[in-house]
């Protein structure tokens, strides 16, 4: 039988950052903006899906007089995202 697939994860924006946190362990909102190819605002709103899970960490800070954004993947998230990789195997295999 299948593992259900997170469905947070199945998501291509979300997906597309769980893949670049797990790898970078955080990145700054810019970087993710142009990696992913996403807008700012969906970016923001697809990011604070999966703050609101628990799978990412997003701090505000300022550096000069500009506002920066960074996201740092969780445990959590780390585990989900595990998760997720290995039920897709299984549906290869």
């Amino acid at each position: 039988m299948f593992r259900e697939l997170d469905p947070l994860l199945h998501s291509q924006l979300r997906l597309s950052v769980m893949s670049l946190l797990v790898v970078l362990k955080s990145a700054e909102f810019t970087f993710l903006v142009e990696k992913t190819g996403a807008t700012r605002g969906n970016l923001s709103v697809q990011l604070k899906k999966l703050e609101e899970a628990g799978y990412i960490e997003i701090s505000k800070t300022f550096r000069g007089n500009y506002p920066n954004t960074s996201c740092k993947i969780t445990q959590k998230g780390l585990n989900a995202f595990e998760r997720y990789v290995d039920a897709l195997k299984d549906y290869i295999q």
